[in-house]
């Protein structure tokens, strides 16, 4: 992705694969050079690292402290979307790196897929589309448990927890939540630990950013809490479940479904989970829809702009607690 002109704009490391209509806004504003590998991206740092002045990422990619010390010049790395666990934040604060994210870009397209997810695993639609396509009709087909009226676990309130608590309140679902702390004049109940939320709810909706302070956050405890007639959702992010005691739970009875769109280790998916059959699976594409993606690499523009321009970035990441 050179270019000849490149001397009239800053140097990009694009992380990530992104859409064509994407690649050409940033083009626009900056000359690309992509690397979607670990390998790629150190190949490119010893390249051409002191020409690069941005990166654009998203959460989960690794931008580790050492890709960041072999770009003497970068000022800027830019997460798309909330989440931002994959880069190296102390390595880039400690050169006086500007660290980006998008909170709320995607936030209502993923409430959306979450709510899909729910009812696909709730009602086994995968299954009885399966045996429509191979000429059944209600062959062997058994009652599902409805959404209307249930009781919903959200664990973490955020822009996406909340979306996902309003579309529920659409089912007549009642609603408490479970954050690190309590949500101040928040409308939906507060429960103090993980495990009370479980026993409590019927369904479970995982809404958590990734991280050591997450990881397995849904563990055993949580699992046996919900129990054989719970059903999981996760669309946060997939080490924030323990995906051995999520495969134990599921297949012993201990857990009645799941459905997941981050799991753990992705994009190796375990033999174990895939071979469940009261699992929805899709691939991290929660948060993907023409709108959503749109709205992301706008924000993305902005912030570039803002910065090369030597003005505040629009969205830099929370401060650390």
């Amino acid at each position: 992705m050179d270019d000849p002109s490149r001397s009239e704009r800053p140097d990009l490391l694009l992380a990530v694969d992104l859409a064509p209509s994407a690649l050409d806004q940033l083009g626009a504003l900056c000359t690309l050079h992509q690397a979607v590998t670990p390998e790629a991206r150190v190949a490119l740092a010893e390249r051409i690292g002191g020409r690069i002045r941005a990166i654009v990422t998203n959460g989960t990619t690794a931008i580790p402290a050492s890709l960041i010390a072999a770009l003497p010049n970068l000022g800027i790395i830019c997460a798309q979307g909330a989440g931002y666990e994959g880069v190296d934040c102390e390595a880039a604060r400690a050169r006086g790196i500007v660290i980006t994210h998008g909170p709320g870009v995607n936030a209502d397209c993923v409430a959306d897929h979450a709510l899909a997810l729910l009812l696909a695993a709730l009602r086994d639609v995968p299954r009885f589309d399966a045996a429509v396509r191979a000429g059944q009709w209600r062959e062997g087909g058994t009652a599902r448990p409805s959404a209307y009226g249930k009781r919903v676990g959200i664990l973490g309130l955020g822009g996406i927890g909340r979306r996902i608590a309003k579309r529920c309140a659409g089912f007549d679902m009642e609603i408490r939540y479970h954050n690190r702390r309590a949500v101040p004049d928040m409308a939906w109940a507060y429960m103090p630990s993980v495990e009370e939320l479980c026993a409590w709810a019927d369904f479970l909706f995982v809404a958590l950013p990734g991280g050591a302070a997450t990881r397995h956050s849904v563990g055993r405890a949580a699992l046996a809490a919900l129990g054989p007639e719970g059903f999981l959702v996760n669309v946060g992010r997939g080490t924030v479940v323990d995906t051995a005691a999520l495969v134990d739970a599921l297949s012993t009875g201990g857990l009645a479904g799941a459905a997941l769109d981050v799991i753990e280790g992705e994009p190796d998916v375990p033999a174990a989970l895939r071979e469940l059959p009261n699992v929805v699976l899709t691939p991290h594409i929660a948060g993907r829809s023409p709108e959503a993606m749109a709205a992301a690499i706008e924000q993305v523009l902005g912030n570039l702009t803002a910065f090369f321009a030597g003005k505040p970035v629009l969205s830099p990441i929370p401060a650390p607690t």
